[in-house]
Formats: structure tokens, C-alpha cells, sequence
């Protein structure tokens, strides 16, 4: 009998492990499938798999029918892409030249310049439809480069331009005035800040706010908040969420450093409401609103438009249903519920996007337009939230400061654009505004779809993105035809098309004439022939083949 005393406390101890490594392994299998099952929710795998893609380009012969098109059609290509190029040559002498001299020593250039497009056709891209990136003035919904060339602007200025580029020349030019007689005084407040936080109290229906010096800094601030007053370690973001460039929300492709207390999950999911109600280490979950238009989907761009899988959708009523379900775990759970309005700001309702959706968040970041068209973050919150230190802890403090926050110029600028955002005339824009630009896409869609073009656009409100219906390798193309009809894009091309509201329904049928007539040319050029024997699988194994060949050496090109 007491040989048999050691194997049964073995036995014990073995039953008590398993007993507490289970609950264990049951969580860490629900946040596993709570993860998005694309690369898109899986930011190591995806790291991994981006040093696996090796580099090559196509050469004249192979870039024109690198998704197997008869020589004819590569022929037709090509003679179509050198008549562009002869256009780009002439049109933009001014501006190609003063951009290749920049790029030489502004980084960011070289990177914009280099993934405009898939990274196969990019040197012969750069090489002959090289776009300048200066503009000297700007005018209603136009922006006019240092040629001379007048472009409808569809940049929005990546979610800056809301009302128009005149409407915030005017913010500044009385910011100026107003703030020169303190001028670039850092440290003390400038008096107009007081109207600044008691506007921002009651459009966000927060109690406190914190100025920053970019919308980056805000969300950062944001969960660091969160993590203070919570004593959790976690922030959740969505698959695809897009919060700005630093560390913990940026934890994939594009991040040297990989975090290691980030959850990437599935946006709109059952799974990952279970992992908010059962985790005892989230502090926080992040919302970007931007994300209704194409959730657990990155944000588009054309260097990614490999094939013609892209596709963007907006479900209000889901995505609110959605955020009303994210409001209550939140609520139950202790967790911090942040809404990132950078990008959206303004755009959807003057309440924002907490106005818009009808949901309330814990906190709320804004930047892009709240300035007036300077740059600036904001961090709105609840007072128990916004607190950086503890009266009963002195050195236990969430510290966050910077020069340039509160800066006179800034907030100067701030309230005109708040001003002018109270005035009930003014708020009036945004009566039916969904309506309008719904209405606009829908107009579109019809167009292209009358004239046998397989190209859409989708659209939250003012924000368009577009998609395609047939298989192509090339739909990369459409924004130098875009470029060459004169409408300005941002460098992620047709990614994002952004409207300033104060387009008319006479400046929206010129940018429509213009869109379709550089959809017909493209047409008309043969980048999108295809067979039955071109599907968006088909071309994504192309390419795989592509790249096994090139790991082996055995690449042709």
C-alpha cells in the first residue's frame, strides 16, 4: 500500500495541472479563432509570409502580358502606355522633374513613388508614368499643379478637406490674425482654448480633453489612458483597422518590432465578443468607423490590386448593431470602448460618428479637420478615464506632453473651424447628406454599368472606393487614365476617392464624365480583355508560380 502512495499523488498533481492549464487552453483557442482567418488577422504570419515574397520585375516583353494575353492585346497595351507616357511627359514636365529631384532626398517620396503599384511593374511604371507631386493653388473642388493643369481633387486630403479647401484657407488666414499677437508662445494657453474644450465637452458628450499634435499621438495617449485606469495590459484592435503608424496598432507588415500585447481580431464577429466577455486582460478596444466600408479588409490601395477581389460594402444598420453589441461587452466587462475618429472626424454628422451610429464611446480621438487644416489630435474622454496621476499614489503617474500640443496657431484655427461648425446655416450641410452621396455613387455605378465598364465604386457618405467585376491584372492602371482626365488622387490611387461636401451636382458630373471616359480608354486599350480561363484564382496562382520560380532561381524575368 504505500508503494502506491507516490503514484497517486502523481496522479493528483496531474488531474490538478490539466485541470488548470484547460481553462487556459480554452482561451487561448477562442481568441485564436476570434482572429480573422485571413493574413489580415494574423500579423506574425503575415510578417512571415511578406519576407518569403521575393523580388522581381517584368521586363517590356512579359509587363504587358503577364496574365497570359495574346500577343495582339500585349501589342495594343503597349502602344497604349507609351502614348500615356508621351501625355504624362508633356502635361506634368514641370512638376515630374521637380518630384524626381525631391525624391532624392525625401524618403517619403521614394516609398509613395515605389508602391503606387503592384511591386512587379513598378520600375517601367516609375520610369514613364512618374506623376509629380506638387500643386501651387487650389480653388473650389480643384487643385491646379505647377504646370498649369487644373485636377478635381479627390484626395480630400487624406480626410483633412471636408468642406472644401477654400472654407479652411479662411480658417487660417483668421487663426493668423487672431493669434499674432501672441505668436508661437508654447506653454501658456491661449485664451480661445476655453471656447476650444467646452465645444469639444459637448459635441462629444465627454468630460475632459487632451490636445496633441497629431492623431497618432491621440490614440496613443487613448490607450495608454486606458491601460493606467484599467491595470490590464491588452488593447484589441480590428483586422484591418487602421490607427496610425505607431507600435500597438500597427502590429504586421510594416512593424520591425511585433507587440506582444495586441489581439488583431475579426471585426463584426461572434467569437470576438466572447473573448471580451470571458479575457480578464483587455483594456481596451479600438473602433475605427472608417472600417464599415470594408470590414477585416486593410485599407485599399493599387499597389495591392493583384487581381480583382477587392470589394467594399457599407451596412449601417449592421455595423451599428454591431457597435451597440461591442457598447454592452464593453460595459459589462470594464473595458475601455475608444472610437478613433481621425479619419471620419466630421465627415458623417457634426456629432461625429458616436452621433451618426447612435452609439457612445469611453473615449474619442479626433485630428485631420478639427484644426481647421493644421495639424492636431485631440483625446476626448470621461473624467475617471482622462486622470494622469492618483492622490493616493504620487509617482504613480500616465505622463504625455508635448511641445507643439495647444500650439496658439492650432487652436486659433480650432475655433474658427468650431465656430463655423455650431452656425445652424452652416450645420445645415449635413441635412441628407447620406442621401446625396448615395445617390451620386448610385449615378455612377449606372454609367459604368450602361457602358459595359467593369469598374464600381462603393461609398461610406463622401468617402469612395473603387472595385472591380472582372478579372484583371491591371485594374492598377485605371488611376493614370484617371490622372490623365484630370482628376487628382491620392497616392494609394483608387483606393480611396475623397470628397469635399461642397461639391455640387455640376462639379460631380464633370468628375463622372471624366471617370468614365478614362474607363472607356482603358477599355478601349485592352487591359482588361480576358477569357473564361482568367479568374481571380487563377491569376493569384500565376503569380505564385511567379514567385516559386523566382525562390529557385529559375525566373526568366
Amino acid at each position: 500500500m504505500d508503494s502506491s502512495l507516490p503514484i497517486l499523488s502523481l496522479s493528483a498533481a496531474a488531474v490538478a495541472s490539466a485541470a488548470a492549464v484547460f481553462p487556459k487552453l480554452q482561451a487561448r483557442l477562442a481568441l485564436s479563432r476570434a482572429k480573422h482567418r485571413s493574413l489580415t488577422g494574423h500579423s506574425k504570419m503575415s510578417k512571415m509570409v511578406a519576407r518569403l515574397v521575393p523580388h522581381y520585375e517584368f521586363d517590356i516583353d512579359d509587363f504587358f502580358a503577364s496574365d497570359g494575353a495574346p500577343s495582339d492585346v500585349a501589342m495594343q497595351r503597349q502602344d497604349a502606355f507609351f502614348r500615356l507616357a508621351c501625355l504624362y511627359e508633356e502635361r506634368y514636365a514641370k512638376g515630374r522633374q521637380m518630384t524626381a529631384g525631391a525624391a532624392t532626398h525625401i524618403s517619403d517620396l521614394q516609398f509613395t513613388e515605389t508602391y503606387r503599384v503592384p511591386f512587379q511593374y513598378s520600375r517601367l511604371v516609375r520610369e514613364n508614368l512618374g506623376t509629380g507631386a506638387f500643386m501651387q493653388s487650389s480653388a473650389g473642388v480643384t487643385v491646379t499643379d505647377v504646370d498649369g493643369n487644373i485636377f478635381y481633387d479627390l484626395t480630400g486630403s487624406y480626410g483633412v478637406n471636408i468642406f472644401g479647401n477654400d472654407f479652411y484657407k479662411e480658417c487660417i488666414t483668421e487663426a493668423e490674425k487672431r493669434a499674432r499677437a501672441l505668436g508661437p508662445v508654447l506653454g501658456p494657453y491661449h485664451p480661445v482654448i476655453t471656447d476650444n474644450v467646452r465645444r469639444l465637452c459637448e459635441t462629444s458628450g465627454l468630460d475632459e480633453v487632451s490636445f496633441h499634435m497629431s492623431g497618432t499621438e491621440a490614440v496613443m495617449q487613448a490607450v495608454r489612458l486606458a491601460r493606467y485606469h484599467t491595470r490590464r495590459t491588452h488593447l484589441v484592435r480590428f483586422a484591418g483597422a487602421y490607427h496610425g503608424w505607431w507600435g500597438d496598432v500597427q502590429p504586421g507588415v510594416g512593424n520591425p518590432v511585433s507587440p506582444h500585447e495586441t489581439y488583431t481580431l475579426a471585426d463584426m464577429s461572434e467569437r470576438t465578443l466572447h473573448v471580451l466577455r470571458t479575457r480578464k486582460d483587455i483594456a481596451c478596444v479600438l473602433v475605427n468607423p472608417l472600417q464599415a466600408l470594408h470590414p477585416n479588409a486593410n485599407a485599399p490601395g493599387d499597389s495591392a490590386l493583384v487581381d480583382s477581389s477587392r470589394k467594399g460594402t457599407f451596412d449601417r444598420a449592421a455595423y451599428t448593431d454591431w457597435l451597440k453589441k461591442l457598447r454592452e461587452v464593453c460595459t459589462q466587462r470594464g473595458i475601455v470602448l475608444i472610437f478613433d475618429e481621425v479619419f471620419v472626424g466630421f465627415r458623417l454628422a457634426a456629432g461625429g460618428a458616436q452621433e451618426y451610429f447612435g452609439v457612445r464611446a469611453d473615449m474619442v480621438t479626433y485630428g485631420k479637420s478639427l484644426a481647421g487644416g493644421l495639424p492636431v489630435g485631440v483625446v476626448c474622454g470621461r473624467k475617471d478615464l482622462m486622470r494622469r496621476f492618483r492622490d493616493d499614489r504620487p509617482a504613480d503617474v500616465c505622463f504625455a506632453r508635448g511641445t507643439f500640443n495647444s500650439h496658439p496657431y492650432v487652436m486659433t484655427a480650432m475655433d474658427e473651424f468650431l465656430s463655423r461648425l455650431a452656425s445652424p446655416n452652416f450645420n445645415a450641410v449635413y441635412q441628407g447628406l447620406d442621401e446625396t452621396w448615395n445617390g451620386r455613387a448610385k449615378a455612377l455605378n449606372e454609367r459604368l454599368a450602361a457602358q459595359d465598364l467593369p469598374v464600381r465604386v462603393s461609398n461610406l457618405s463622401s468617402i469612395w472606393m473603387v472595385q472591380y467585376t472582372e478579372p484583371s491584372r491591371y485594374n492598377w492602371m485605371l488611376q493614370y487614365y484617371l490622372r490623365a482626365e484630370g482628376l487628382a488622387l491620392s497616392w494609394v490611387g483608387t483606393g480611396r476617392l475623397i470628397f469635399s461636401l461642397n461639391y455640387t451636382d455640376a462639379d460631380f458630373t464633370e468628375v463622372t464624365d471624366r471617370f468614365v471616359a478614362a474607363a472607356e480608354k482603358m477599355k478601349r486599350d485592352g487591359w482588361w480583355w480576358h477569357d473564361v480561363s482568367l479568374t481571380n484564382k487563377t491569376i493569384k496562382r500565376r503569380i505564385l508560380k511567379e514567385m516559386i520560380r523566382k525562390r529557385l532561381g529559375k525566373a526568366d524575368h
